[in-house]
């Protein structure tokens, strides 16, 4: 069985290395994909650019978000998913460190699956992305053809 990819879009490569940590303890075996900004990430999400020799069909199990990215913010990444019928129904799970009512409210109404904030403490942050892992990838069952 090949496990697909989960995209992560963050810009802080601390988080970046804890979240590869996390998944490597969990035993997860699927990819980490990395963008650095929304821009790379929805060029990565629809092959252009950079990813343009991607098969676009090959779509991530699911992305893992920052909102406060550079270029093009996690909003409008969330946004441009949800508005593209290929896109439309693949899990994006934001992680972040706001926790903002204003940030979860925008989030759900743009079409979050899951809105998870980010703990400062290592053990905390490990455990988080663990369990984002456990259910995204093994528990949930997710539509045909995403």
């Amino acid at each position: 069985m090949s496990h697909k990819d989960i995209l992560l879009v963050e810009d802080n490569p601390d988080d970046v290395e804890l979240t590869r940590i996390a998944f490597r303890e969990a035993k997860v075996a699927n990819g980490l994909v990395v963008t650095r900004d929304g821009a790379e990430a929805l060029d990565y999400l629809f092959a252009r650019g950079a990813y343009a020799g991607r098969n676009p069909d090959e779509l991530p199990s699911i992305v893992l978000l920052d909102l406060n990215l550079p270029k093009v913010d996690g909003r409008e990444v969330l946004q441009a998913i949800r508005e593209n019928e290929k896109t439309r129904s693949l899990p994006v799970v934001v992680l972040t460190t706001s926790a903002e009512p204003f940030d979860v409210e925008a989030s759900y109404a743009l079409g979050v699956n899951s809105y998870i904030q980010k703990p400062v403490d290592f053990e905390r942050f490990v455990w988080a992305v663990q369990q984002v892992g456990l259910y995204w990838l093994v528990l949930n069952h997710p539509r045909d053809g995403t």
